[in-house]
């Protein structure tokens, strides 16, 4: 367990996690990480998304490239914004293009750039909100 008390800007702890990602893929074996807690979006843009689906696109420009990597951002209440995703699951092929994913993030346009890619994390409602969620998994 990384942190119980995640907070901040989503995009700024998305680069954060990804960062924690890169070290987690070079280490050999199985390897997991856990953080928990809620972070915030400046809605600059017109797009559509919530902070968990943020937090995976930010993610995923870290972990470009990346093998046997993936990180699932999600909210536990299974709604993430006004979509019906909780959130998003990324790996190191997720982002190929850097400029469509910094046009999502500048847009708040991250349910379109994850659902584009196939990387929505989908759940339907939990009946329970305890807080969000990112879950770093690697084999090496």
């Amino acid at each position: 367990i990384l942190m119980r008390s995640m907070q901040g800007e989503a995009k700024d702890v998305g680069q954060i996690m990804g960062s924690v990602g890169r070290e987690l893929a070079a280490r050999s074996g199985k390897n997991c990480i856990i953080a928990g807690g809620e972070t915030t979006v400046t809605v600059r843009g017109n797009g559509k998304g919530g902070r968990s689906q943020e937090l995976a696109v930010s993610a995923a420009g870290e972990l470009a490239g990346l093998h046997n990597i993936a990180l699932l951002s999600a909210g536990t209440d299974g709604t993430d914004g006004p979509t019906d995703a909780a959130g998003g699951m990324v790996s190191g092929e997720t982002c190929m293009d850097i400029a469509d994913q910094k046009t999502a993030l500048s847009n708040n346009d991250c349910y379109t750039y994850l659902k584009r890619h196939n990387a929505l994390f989908t759940t339907g409602p939990t009946g329970t909100n305890v807080g969000d969620l990112v879950i770093i998994v690697s084999d090496n």
